[in-house]
């Protein structure tokens, strides 16, 4: 989950919003000004209409916080975090490592319904500053008040990988000192519950409860598609350990002339030979690399007057991996820098390229060997 649209930067973490947060925005507003006019008609269209764009955007304001809580917590624990994104289910943050310990794993993931609680609580004792009940500022609070406290509840739902379900594993790792079972396991229990709120939504929806149904068996269905994807992905794990990029990457570099026309490169070398990546050199040796994306970048209508050296990516700015590199660390690397291949270069040569289609390609050998 990335962000279309950032937002700028707290305590150092990017904040970023992806496109389906408008929709749930919209809903929420909308949902809001409908239960404002229905309790208190009297205080007038535009009223509602600014109370309830208020109360949303503080609402996003504390979803923000209980994402910012996850991460500067994981920061703390020397936990590289690249963003938090606001989407259409509430927010994630972007922890690029998982924690060491299962200690640091339940306070990471206990923090986040707490300071849900801590907002929640704040907003209803801040009640009796707000005037009577049919005052807008009461209503705002107690509105805030309560939903925040029921995402502190929900988020404790032992769903994998909701903040309950990682509680979970790290209780299971704790008490059985094996990571990878553990996750397993809360993954399993998170596809139970993702299971259980479908069919609860489906029942719902039948029962009357319109798009309030529809809501539910869709985060019953984004709980099993994500419990499962973590199933799988501790699987993975297992099947990465010893494997080191030398044993996948390739050894045949193409390299071509930095001084070419990026016309001349992609009818000759670029079409022809279906390689995406190749090495540019230059008369001192390796200059950089070019791949398809660094030639698109580049108006068609100038491909004939620049060069490759123009357009492909500097050596210096260029992430390598090492031939002993763990393989799993190198595909946390390329993930980090949104990288589709990287040079593996040794004592300042380059003997190899990794790619991500190499990667795919040595999954589907190790299952069909499996099969």
């Amino acid at each position: 989950m990335r962000s279309q649209i950032k937002l700028g930067r707290i305590f150092g973490i990017e904040i970023g919003l992806h496109y389906s947060w408008f929709l749930i925005a919209f809903l929420i507003f909308i949902s809001l000004d409908a239960q404002f006019r229905a309790s208190n008609p009297e205080w007038g269209g535009t009223l509602i209409a600014a109370l309830s764009l208020m109360t949303a955007v503080l609402f996003f304001v504390s979803l923000l916080l209980h994402e910012l809580s996850h991460s500067v917590f994981a920061k703390s624990c020397g936990l590289p975090v690249r963003e938090i994104t606001l989407f259409a289910l509430g927010g994630v943050s972007q922890i690029e490592k998982n924690p060491a310990s299962a200690r640091t794993e339940f306070w990471m993931a206990f923090v986040g319904p707490l300071t849900s609680a801590v907002i929640g609580g704040l907003c209803l004792a801040l009640r009796v500053f707000a005037g009577p009940p049919d005052k807008p500022l009461h209503a705002m609070l107690s509105w805030l008040g309560y939903i925040n406290l029921a995402l502190a509840g929900f988020n404790l739902i032992p769903g994998y990988p909701l903040d309950g379900g990682r509680i979970l594993r790290a209780i299971i790792w704790w008490r059985t000192k094996d990571k990878e079972g553990s996750t397993r396991k809360a993954a399993r229990v998170g596809q139970a519950v993702g299971g259980i709120f479908i069919v609860f939504g489906i029942l719902q929806l039948f029962g009357g409860a319109g798009f309030g149904g529809i809501w539910i068996a869709f985060i019953g269905w984004f709980l099993l598609q994500a419990a499962g994807e973590s199933y799988l992905q501790s699987g993975l794990k297992e099947t990465l350990q010893g494997v080191t990029v030398a044993d996948v990457m390739s050894r045949d570099c193409t390299t071509v002339d930095g001084h070419l026309n990026l016309q001349t490169f992609v009818d000759d070398w670029l079409l022809k030979s279906g390689n995406r990546c190749f090495l540019v050199r230059d008369n001192d040796g390796l200059a950089g690399m070019i791949t398809p994306a660094e030639v698109k970048a580049i108006e068609r209508a100038r491909w004939p007057f620049t060069t490759i050296f123009d357009a492909m990516r500097p050596l210096q700015e260029m992430q390598t991996v090492a031939p002993d590199t763990p393989l799993q660390t190198a595909l946390e690397t390329m993930a980090r820098h949104d990288l589709n291949q990287v040079p593996v270069v040794e004592k300042g040569q380059v003997v190899g390229m990794f790619s991500r289609a190499q990667f795919v390609a040595f999954l589907q050998t190790r299952a069909e060997l499996r099969g």
